[in-house]
Protein backbone atom coordinates (compact mmCIF):
# COMPACT_ATOMS: atom_id res chain seq x y z
CA UNK A 1 0.00 0.00 0.00
CA UNK A 2 0.92 3.68 -0.08
CA UNK A 3 -1.25 6.58 1.05
CA UNK A 4 -0.15 8.52 -2.05
CA UNK A 5 -2.40 6.25 -4.11
CA UNK A 6 -5.53 7.98 -2.77
CA UNK A 7 -5.53 10.21 -5.87
CA UNK A 8 -5.67 7.25 -8.25
CA UNK A 9 -8.89 6.15 -9.96
CA UNK A 10 -10.64 9.53 -10.06
CA UNK A 11 -11.75 11.05 -13.37
CA UNK A 12 -8.79 12.82 -14.96
CA UNK A 13 -10.87 15.85 -15.95
CA UNK A 14 -12.46 16.34 -12.51
CA UNK A 15 -11.15 19.33 -10.54
CA UNK A 16 -9.06 18.25 -7.55
CA UNK A 17 -7.72 21.59 -6.30
CA UNK A 18 -8.59 25.25 -6.55
CA UNK A 19 -5.60 27.26 -5.39
CA UNK A 20 -4.87 30.95 -5.80
CA UNK A 21 -7.62 31.18 -8.40
CA UNK A 22 -6.29 28.34 -10.54
CA UNK A 23 -7.80 24.88 -10.97
CA UNK A 24 -5.87 21.61 -11.08
CA UNK A 25 -7.57 18.45 -12.31
CA UNK A 26 -6.90 14.99 -10.90
CA UNK A 27 -5.15 14.06 -14.12
CA UNK A 28 -2.84 17.10 -13.98
CA UNK A 29 -2.18 16.56 -10.29
CA UNK A 30 -1.20 12.93 -10.86
CA UNK A 31 1.25 14.10 -13.53
CA UNK A 32 2.74 16.75 -11.24
CA UNK A 33 3.05 14.36 -8.30
CA UNK A 34 4.68 11.70 -10.48
CA UNK A 35 7.12 14.23 -11.92
CA UNK A 36 8.10 15.58 -8.52
CA UNK A 37 8.49 12.05 -7.24
CA UNK A 38 10.99 11.47 -10.05
CA UNK A 39 12.74 14.79 -9.44
CA UNK A 40 13.17 14.13 -5.72
CA UNK A 41 14.41 10.62 -6.43
CA UNK A 42 17.02 12.05 -8.83
CA UNK A 43 18.28 14.26 -5.99
CA UNK A 44 18.70 11.19 -3.83
CA UNK A 45 15.58 11.51 -1.69
CA UNK A 46 14.27 8.03 -0.97
CA UNK A 47 12.60 5.61 1.37
CA UNK A 48 12.82 6.60 5.03
CA UNK A 49 14.21 10.11 4.43
CA UNK A 50 12.57 12.89 6.45
CA UNK A 51 11.45 15.83 4.29
CA UNK A 52 10.32 19.12 5.82
CA UNK A 53 7.38 20.88 4.15
CA UNK A 54 7.43 24.66 4.71
CA UNK A 55 4.42 25.36 2.53
CA UNK A 56 1.11 27.14 3.10
CA UNK A 57 -2.25 25.84 1.89
CA UNK A 58 -1.68 25.74 -1.86
CA UNK A 59 -1.09 23.36 -4.74
CA UNK A 60 2.60 23.07 -3.94
CA UNK A 61 1.83 21.57 -0.55
CA UNK A 62 -0.48 18.89 -1.92
CA UNK A 63 1.86 17.86 -4.74
CA UNK A 64 4.91 17.84 -2.44
CA UNK A 65 3.14 15.88 0.29
CA UNK A 66 1.97 13.15 -2.07
CA UNK A 67 5.31 12.97 -3.88
CA UNK A 68 7.20 12.50 -0.62
CA UNK A 69 4.82 9.78 0.55
CA UNK A 70 5.01 8.07 -2.84
CA UNK A 71 8.78 7.63 -2.45
CA UNK A 72 8.34 5.94 0.92
CA UNK A 73 9.92 9.03 2.48
CA UNK A 74 8.46 10.76 5.52
CA UNK A 75 6.65 14.10 5.26
CA UNK A 76 7.21 16.62 8.06
CA UNK A 77 4.64 19.44 7.66
CA UNK A 78 5.77 22.59 9.49
CA UNK A 79 4.18 25.97 10.10
CA UNK A 80 5.64 28.19 7.32
CA UNK A 81 5.03 31.31 9.42
CA UNK A 82 7.06 30.10 12.40
CA UNK A 83 10.20 32.08 13.27
CA UNK A 84 13.55 30.66 12.26
CA UNK A 85 14.60 29.37 15.72
CA UNK A 86 11.46 27.25 16.01
CA UNK A 87 11.88 25.84 12.51
CA UNK A 88 15.54 25.08 13.23
CA UNK A 89 14.62 23.17 16.38
CA UNK A 90 11.96 21.13 14.60
CA UNK A 91 14.05 20.31 11.53
CA UNK A 92 16.96 19.32 13.75
CA UNK A 93 14.71 17.21 15.98
CA UNK A 94 13.55 15.06 13.06
CA UNK A 95 16.89 14.98 11.26
CA UNK A 96 15.40 16.29 8.01
CA UNK A 97 17.54 15.48 4.97
CA UNK A 98 15.56 17.72 2.62
CA UNK A 99 13.23 20.71 2.87
CA UNK A 100 10.64 21.94 0.36
CA UNK A 101 9.98 25.69 0.70
CA UNK A 102 6.79 27.24 -0.64
CA UNK A 103 6.41 30.82 -1.96
CA UNK A 104 5.24 32.31 1.35
CA UNK A 105 8.09 30.71 3.31
CA UNK A 106 10.98 31.99 1.18
CA UNK A 107 11.66 34.90 3.55
CA UNK A 108 11.49 32.64 6.59
CA UNK A 109 13.99 30.20 5.07
CA UNK A 110 16.48 33.02 4.42
CA UNK A 111 16.65 33.53 8.20
CA UNK A 112 17.48 29.88 8.86
CA UNK A 113 20.95 29.20 10.25
CA UNK A 114 22.05 26.30 8.07
CA UNK A 115 24.57 25.29 10.73
CA UNK A 116 21.63 24.61 13.05
CA UNK A 117 20.20 22.06 10.59
CA UNK A 118 23.28 20.11 9.49
CA UNK A 119 21.32 17.09 8.25
CA UNK A 120 19.57 19.09 5.50
CA UNK A 121 21.25 18.16 2.20
CA UNK A 122 18.66 19.43 -0.29
CA UNK A 123 16.48 22.55 -0.37
CA UNK A 124 13.76 22.66 -3.00
CA UNK A 125 12.09 26.04 -3.39
CA UNK A 126 9.10 27.34 -5.31
CA UNK A 127 11.23 30.21 -6.59
CA UNK A 128 14.68 30.22 -8.15
CA UNK A 129 15.88 33.26 -6.18
CA UNK A 130 17.07 31.10 -3.27
CA UNK A 131 20.71 30.40 -4.02
CA UNK A 132 21.82 26.79 -4.02
CA UNK A 133 18.34 25.30 -4.25
CA UNK A 134 16.47 23.13 -6.71
CA UNK A 135 13.40 24.74 -8.26
CA UNK A 136 10.13 23.02 -7.42
CA UNK A 137 8.39 23.67 -10.75
CA UNK A 138 11.34 22.28 -12.68
CA UNK A 139 11.41 19.12 -10.56
CA UNK A 140 7.68 18.61 -11.19
CA UNK A 141 8.51 18.18 -14.87
CA UNK A 142 10.98 15.36 -14.23
CA UNK A 143 10.58 11.83 -15.53
CA UNK A 144 8.18 10.02 -13.15
CA UNK A 145 9.16 7.04 -11.04
CA UNK A 146 6.69 4.47 -9.66
CA UNK A 147 5.06 4.75 -6.26
CA UNK A 148 6.93 2.67 -3.67
CA UNK A 149 4.86 -0.09 -2.12
CA UNK A 150 5.22 0.03 1.68
CA UNK A 151 3.94 -1.86 4.69
CA UNK A 152 0.96 -0.28 6.52
CA UNK A 153 3.25 0.30 9.52
CA UNK A 154 5.72 2.26 7.38
CA UNK A 155 6.17 5.79 8.72
CA UNK A 156 4.39 8.39 6.58
CA UNK A 157 4.24 11.62 8.57
CA UNK A 158 5.97 13.27 11.52
CA UNK A 159 3.77 15.98 12.93
CA UNK A 160 4.59 18.08 15.96
CA UNK A 161 2.13 18.01 18.81
CA UNK A 162 1.95 18.72 22.51
CA UNK A 163 -1.46 17.13 22.95
CA UNK A 164 -0.90 14.37 25.49
CA UNK A 165 2.73 14.56 26.47
CA UNK A 166 3.87 18.09 27.25
CA UNK A 167 6.38 20.05 25.20
CA UNK A 168 6.16 19.56 21.42
CA UNK A 169 7.23 16.18 20.08
CA UNK A 170 7.09 14.60 16.66
CA UNK A 171 4.22 12.11 16.57
CA UNK A 172 4.84 9.16 14.24
CA UNK A 173 1.88 8.40 11.96
CA UNK A 174 2.06 5.48 9.55
CA UNK A 175 0.43 4.98 6.16
CA UNK A 176 -1.92 2.54 7.87
CA UNK A 177 -2.79 5.00 10.66
CA UNK A 178 -3.73 7.78 8.26
CA UNK A 179 -5.61 5.49 5.86
CA UNK A 180 -7.56 3.90 8.71
CA UNK A 181 -8.73 7.31 9.92
CA UNK A 182 -9.70 8.36 6.38
CA UNK A 183 -11.76 5.19 5.94
CA UNK A 184 -13.39 5.63 9.35
CA UNK A 185 -14.49 9.17 8.46
CA UNK A 186 -15.69 8.16 4.98
CA UNK A 187 -17.89 5.49 6.59
CA UNK A 188 -19.87 8.10 8.58
CA UNK A 189 -23.24 9.44 7.51
CA UNK A 190 -23.01 12.67 5.47
CA UNK A 191 -19.37 11.92 4.62
CA UNK A 192 -17.64 13.87 1.86
CA UNK A 193 -18.25 12.50 -1.65
CA UNK A 194 -16.75 13.06 -5.10
CA UNK A 195 -19.39 15.68 -5.88
CA UNK A 196 -18.47 17.87 -2.92
CA UNK A 197 -16.50 21.11 -2.90
CA UNK A 198 -14.59 21.40 0.37
CA UNK A 199 -13.42 24.65 1.96
CA UNK A 200 -9.77 24.10 2.89
CA UNK A 201 -8.66 26.85 5.24
CA UNK A 202 -7.50 24.59 8.07
CA UNK A 203 -3.68 24.58 7.86
CA UNK A 204 -2.14 21.47 6.38
CA UNK A 205 0.60 21.35 9.01
CA UNK A 206 -2.19 20.54 11.49
CA UNK A 207 -3.57 16.98 11.47
CA UNK A 208 -7.18 18.23 11.14
CA UNK A 209 -6.37 19.97 7.86
CA UNK A 210 -3.92 17.32 6.67
CA UNK A 211 -6.03 14.18 7.04
CA UNK A 212 -9.66 15.16 7.68
CA UNK A 213 -9.80 17.88 5.03
CA UNK A 214 -7.13 16.95 2.49
CA UNK A 215 -6.82 13.18 2.99
CA UNK A 216 -10.54 12.44 3.04
CA UNK A 217 -11.32 14.80 0.14
CA UNK A 218 -8.66 13.34 -2.16
CA UNK A 219 -9.58 9.78 -1.24
CA UNK A 220 -13.18 10.26 -2.41
CA UNK A 221 -12.31 12.46 -5.40
CA UNK A 222 -13.79 15.72 -4.10
CA UNK A 223 -12.65 19.25 -4.96
CA UNK A 224 -10.67 21.18 -2.32
CA UNK A 225 -10.59 24.98 -2.33
CA UNK A 226 -7.26 25.78 -0.68
CA UNK A 227 -7.19 28.99 1.36
CA UNK A 228 -4.08 30.40 3.01
CA UNK A 229 -5.63 33.01 5.32
CA UNK A 230 -9.06 33.30 6.88
CA UNK A 231 -11.16 36.42 6.60
CA UNK A 232 -14.92 36.06 7.16
CA UNK A 233 -15.93 38.38 4.33
CA UNK A 234 -13.74 36.81 1.63
CA UNK A 235 -14.53 33.35 3.00
CA UNK A 236 -18.24 33.88 2.44
CA UNK A 237 -17.54 35.16 -1.08
CA UNK A 238 -15.54 32.01 -1.83
CA UNK A 239 -18.22 29.74 -0.39
CA UNK A 240 -20.87 31.38 -2.54
CA UNK A 241 -18.85 31.70 -5.76
CA UNK A 242 -17.38 28.19 -5.61
CA UNK A 243 -20.64 26.59 -4.43
CA UNK A 244 -18.86 25.06 -1.45
CA UNK A 245 -20.77 22.15 0.07
CA UNK A 246 -18.52 21.05 2.96
CA UNK A 247 -17.06 23.51 5.47
CA UNK A 248 -14.70 22.21 8.17
CA UNK A 249 -13.23 24.75 10.55
CA UNK A 250 -11.83 25.33 14.01
CA UNK A 251 -14.13 27.06 16.53
CA UNK A 252 -12.66 30.58 16.05
CA UNK A 253 -13.72 30.52 12.40
CA UNK A 254 -17.27 29.58 13.28
CA UNK A 255 -17.40 32.14 16.10
CA UNK A 256 -16.30 34.80 13.59
CA UNK A 257 -19.06 33.75 11.20
CA UNK A 258 -21.66 33.79 13.99
CA UNK A 259 -20.82 37.41 14.90
CA UNK A 260 -20.27 38.74 11.37
CA UNK A 261 -23.05 41.31 11.14
CA UNK A 262 -22.73 41.98 7.40
CA UNK A 263 -23.17 38.34 6.41
CA UNK A 264 -26.36 37.65 4.41
CA UNK A 265 -28.68 35.09 5.98
CA UNK A 266 -28.28 32.81 2.94
CA UNK A 267 -24.46 32.84 3.11
CA UNK A 268 -24.31 29.07 3.54
CA UNK A 269 -27.10 28.12 1.15
CA UNK A 270 -24.85 25.72 -0.77
CA UNK A 271 -23.41 24.04 2.34
CA UNK A 272 -24.73 20.61 3.25
CA UNK A 273 -22.13 19.67 5.93
CA UNK A 274 -20.49 21.95 8.48
CA UNK A 275 -18.30 20.60 11.24
CA UNK A 276 -15.72 21.64 13.80
CA UNK A 277 -13.17 20.20 16.16
CA UNK A 278 -9.69 20.81 17.65
CA UNK A 279 -11.16 22.78 20.58
CA UNK A 280 -14.43 23.26 22.45
CA UNK A 281 -17.04 25.14 20.45
CA UNK A 282 -19.02 27.76 22.43
CA UNK A 283 -22.61 26.56 22.66
CA UNK A 284 -24.08 30.03 22.22
CA UNK A 285 -22.22 30.36 18.90
CA UNK A 286 -23.65 27.03 17.72
CA UNK A 287 -27.15 28.31 18.44
CA UNK A 288 -26.49 31.65 16.71
CA UNK A 289 -25.29 29.87 13.58
CA UNK A 290 -28.43 27.75 13.41
CA UNK A 291 -30.89 30.54 14.14
CA UNK A 292 -29.30 32.98 11.71
CA UNK A 293 -27.96 30.81 8.87
CA UNK A 294 -29.77 27.53 9.34
CA UNK A 295 -26.47 25.71 9.87
CA UNK A 296 -26.41 22.64 12.06
CA UNK A 297 -22.77 22.60 13.16
CA UNK A 298 -21.47 19.14 14.01
CA UNK A 299 -18.73 18.82 16.61
CA UNK A 300 -16.15 16.07 16.71
CA UNK A 301 -13.25 15.03 18.89
CA UNK A 302 -9.79 13.85 18.00
CA UNK A 303 -6.10 14.34 18.52
CA UNK A 304 -2.94 14.08 16.47
CA UNK A 305 -2.05 10.77 18.08
CA UNK A 306 -5.31 9.28 16.72
CA UNK A 307 -4.78 10.53 13.12
CA UNK A 308 -7.02 12.40 14.35
CA UNK A 309 -10.75 11.59 14.49
CA UNK A 310 -12.25 9.67 17.42
CA UNK A 311 -15.87 10.86 17.51
CA UNK A 312 -18.16 12.78 15.18
CA UNK A 313 -21.65 14.30 15.12
CA UNK A 314 -21.86 14.35 11.32
CA UNK A 315 -24.85 12.48 9.98
CA UNK A 316 -26.46 11.88 13.37
CA UNK A 317 -28.80 13.92 15.52
CA UNK A 318 -26.69 16.76 16.89
CA UNK A 319 -26.72 17.35 20.63
CA UNK A 320 -25.30 20.75 21.51
CA UNK A 321 -22.40 20.32 23.91
CA UNK A 322 -21.57 16.81 22.72
CA UNK A 323 -18.73 15.83 20.37
CA UNK A 324 -20.84 13.01 18.96
CA UNK A 325 -20.39 9.25 18.91
CA UNK A 326 -17.35 7.05 18.50
CA UNK A 327 -16.54 6.16 14.88
CA UNK A 328 -16.84 2.58 13.69
CA UNK A 329 -13.43 0.95 13.91
CA UNK A 330 -12.39 2.97 16.97
CA UNK A 331 -12.67 1.71 20.54
CA UNK A 332 -13.03 4.09 23.49
CA UNK A 333 -12.88 3.48 27.22
CA UNK A 334 -13.64 5.92 30.03
CA UNK A 335 -11.40 4.95 32.97
CA UNK A 336 -10.89 6.04 36.57
CA UNK A 337 -7.64 6.71 38.42
CA UNK A 338 -7.16 2.96 38.87
CA UNK A 339 -7.51 2.45 35.10
CA UNK A 340 -10.79 0.60 35.58
CA UNK A 341 -13.84 1.38 33.44
CA UNK A 342 -16.11 3.89 35.17
CA UNK A 343 -19.79 3.29 35.73
CA UNK A 344 -22.14 4.53 33.01
CA UNK A 345 -22.58 8.28 33.33
CA UNK A 346 -19.44 8.81 35.40
CA UNK A 347 -16.53 10.90 34.22
CA UNK A 348 -13.06 9.56 33.57
CA UNK A 349 -10.04 9.74 31.28
CA UNK A 350 -10.70 8.93 27.62
CA UNK A 351 -8.65 6.03 26.25
CA UNK A 352 -8.61 5.27 22.53
CA UNK A 353 -7.62 2.16 20.59
CA UNK A 354 -7.71 1.30 16.89
CA UNK A 355 -5.66 1.12 13.69
CA UNK A 356 -5.65 4.93 13.63
CA UNK A 357 -3.61 5.22 16.86
CA UNK A 358 -0.06 6.41 16.28
CA UNK A 359 3.22 4.53 16.69
CA UNK A 360 4.68 6.82 19.35
CA UNK A 361 6.90 9.88 19.55
CA UNK A 362 10.09 10.02 17.51
CA UNK A 363 13.19 9.09 19.55
CA UNK A 364 11.24 9.29 22.81
CA UNK A 365 10.35 5.81 24.08
CA UNK A 366 9.90 7.01 27.65
CA UNK A 367 7.15 9.51 26.78
CA UNK A 368 5.64 7.06 24.32
CA UNK A 369 5.34 4.48 27.12
CA UNK A 370 3.49 7.03 29.26
CA UNK A 371 0.75 7.56 26.67
CA UNK A 372 0.52 4.11 25.04
CA UNK A 373 -0.31 1.09 27.16
CA UNK A 374 1.27 -2.29 26.49
CA UNK A 375 -1.86 -3.47 24.67
CA UNK A 376 -2.24 -0.39 22.46
CA UNK A 377 -4.56 1.96 24.34
CA UNK A 378 -3.85 5.67 23.93
CA UNK A 379 -4.17 7.63 27.17
CA UNK A 380 -5.50 10.96 25.91
CA UNK A 381 -5.39 12.90 29.18
CA UNK A 382 -8.83 14.28 28.30
CA UNK A 383 -11.74 13.81 30.70
CA UNK A 384 -15.14 12.86 29.34
CA UNK A 385 -18.47 11.23 30.04
CA UNK A 386 -20.97 9.41 27.83
CA UNK A 387 -24.74 9.51 28.07
CA UNK A 388 -27.14 6.59 27.75
CA UNK A 389 -27.18 6.93 23.94
CA UNK A 390 -23.41 6.82 23.54
CA UNK A 391 -22.81 10.55 22.98
CA UNK A 392 -19.48 11.76 24.36
CA UNK A 393 -19.13 15.00 26.31
CA UNK A 394 -15.76 16.57 27.13
CA UNK A 395 -15.64 18.06 30.61
CA UNK A 396 -11.92 18.70 31.00
CA UNK A 397 -8.78 18.20 28.99
CA UNK A 398 -5.14 17.34 29.22
CA UNK A 399 -3.62 19.00 32.26
CA UNK A 400 -2.24 22.51 31.66
CA UNK A 401 -2.79 22.41 27.89
CA UNK A 402 -3.80 25.69 26.24
CA UNK A 403 -5.70 25.61 22.94
CA UNK A 404 -5.41 28.76 20.83
CA UNK A 405 -7.51 28.77 17.65
CA UNK A 406 -7.42 24.98 17.67
CA UNK A 407 -3.64 24.76 18.12
CA UNK A 408 -2.05 23.17 21.17
CA UNK A 409 0.23 25.32 23.30
CA UNK A 410 2.04 23.76 26.23
CA UNK A 411 2.88 26.29 28.99
CA UNK A 412 6.37 24.93 29.62
CA UNK A 413 7.49 25.72 26.08
CA UNK A 414 6.46 29.37 26.51
CA UNK A 415 7.91 29.49 30.02
CA UNK A 416 11.27 28.23 28.77
CA UNK A 417 11.46 31.00 26.19
CA UNK A 418 10.49 33.72 28.67
CA UNK A 419 12.93 32.33 31.24
CA UNK A 420 15.68 32.78 28.65
CA UNK A 421 15.27 36.56 28.85
CA UNK A 422 18.10 38.01 30.97
CA UNK A 423 15.72 40.05 33.12
CA UNK A 424 13.32 37.24 34.07
CA UNK A 425 13.73 35.42 37.38
CA UNK A 426 10.61 33.22 37.30
CA UNK A 427 7.65 32.73 35.02
CA UNK A 428 4.31 30.90 34.97
CA UNK A 429 2.01 30.56 31.96
CA UNK A 430 -1.69 29.69 31.75
CA UNK A 431 -4.55 29.84 29.27
CA UNK A 432 -7.35 32.36 29.66
CA UNK A 433 -10.68 32.64 27.79
CA UNK A 434 -10.63 34.66 24.58
CA UNK A 435 -13.73 35.56 22.49
CA UNK A 436 -12.10 34.92 19.11
CA UNK A 437 -9.40 32.27 19.63
CA UNK A 438 -11.09 30.29 22.43
CA UNK A 439 -8.10 30.77 24.68
CA UNK A 440 -5.09 33.05 24.82
CA UNK A 441 -1.72 32.71 26.51
CA UNK A 442 -1.18 34.75 29.67
CA UNK A 443 2.15 34.94 31.49
CA UNK A 444 3.06 35.88 35.06
CA UNK A 445 6.64 37.09 35.33
CA UNK A 446 8.85 37.75 38.36
CA UNK A 447 11.61 40.19 37.31
CA UNK A 448 15.13 39.81 38.59
CA UNK A 449 15.97 42.22 41.47
CA UNK A 450 16.47 45.75 40.25
CA UNK A 451 15.32 44.98 36.69
CA UNK A 452 12.51 46.96 35.07
CA UNK A 453 10.80 44.84 32.40
CA UNK A 454 8.51 46.00 29.61
CA UNK A 455 5.53 43.88 28.54
CA UNK A 456 5.87 44.65 24.83
CA UNK A 457 9.59 43.85 24.87
CA UNK A 458 8.94 40.46 26.46
CA UNK A 459 6.21 39.64 23.95
CA UNK A 460 8.58 40.58 21.12
CA UNK A 461 11.21 38.32 22.70
CA UNK A 462 8.73 35.46 22.42
CA UNK A 463 7.83 36.21 18.80
CA UNK A 464 11.50 35.78 17.88
CA UNK A 465 11.42 32.21 19.20
CA UNK A 466 7.84 30.93 18.91
CA UNK A 467 4.95 30.86 16.47
CA UNK A 468 2.71 33.87 17.07
CA UNK A 469 -0.21 31.85 18.46
CA UNK A 470 2.06 30.51 21.22
CA UNK A 471 3.13 33.97 22.39
CA UNK A 472 1.52 35.68 25.39
CA UNK A 473 -1.11 38.27 24.62
CA UNK A 474 -0.85 39.54 28.19
CA UNK A 475 2.01 39.59 30.71
CA UNK A 476 1.60 40.52 34.36
CA UNK A 477 4.58 41.34 36.57
CA UNK A 478 4.36 39.88 40.08
CA UNK A 479 6.58 39.63 43.16
CA UNK A 480 6.31 35.86 43.45
CA UNK A 481 4.58 32.80 41.96
CA UNK A 482 2.31 30.44 43.92
CA UNK A 483 4.05 27.13 44.74
CA UNK A 484 3.26 24.11 46.88
CA UNK A 485 5.42 22.80 49.72
CA UNK A 486 7.64 20.92 47.28
CA UNK A 487 8.19 24.06 45.21
CA UNK A 488 6.00 23.02 42.28
CA UNK A 489 4.27 25.86 40.44
CA UNK A 490 0.53 25.95 41.15
CA UNK A 491 -0.84 26.98 37.77
CA UNK A 492 -4.43 26.77 38.92
CA UNK A 493 -3.72 29.55 41.42
CA UNK A 494 -2.62 31.91 38.63
CA UNK A 495 -5.48 34.09 37.48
Amino acid sequence: MNLANIIEGHAAEHTALISRGGETTYGAMRDQVGGLRGGLAALGVGEGDHVGLLIANNRYFVVSYLAVLGLGAVAVPLNPTSPAPELERELAAVGASAVIVGPTAIAAWRNIDRAAVPTVQHVIAAESELAGTAVLDALMNSTPVPVVDVDPDHLAVLIFTSGTAGSPRAAMLSHGNLMASIEQVIATESATTSGDVVYGVLPMFHIFGLNVVLGVSLAVGATVVLVQRFDPSTALETIRERHVTVVPGAPPMWVAFSTFEDAPNDSFASVRVAFTGAAKMPEEAIRRLESRFGIKLAEGYGLTEASPTVTSSSGISIRVGSVGKVLDGVDVRIVDDNEDDVLDGDAGEIWVKGPNVFKGYLDDPETTARVLTGNGWLRTGDIGVTDADGYLYLIDRAKDLIIVSGFNVYPKEVEDVLAGHPGVAEVGVIGVPHPQSGEAVKAFVVPKPGVQLDEDDLIEHCTNELARYKCPSKILFVDQLPRNVSGKLLRRSLM
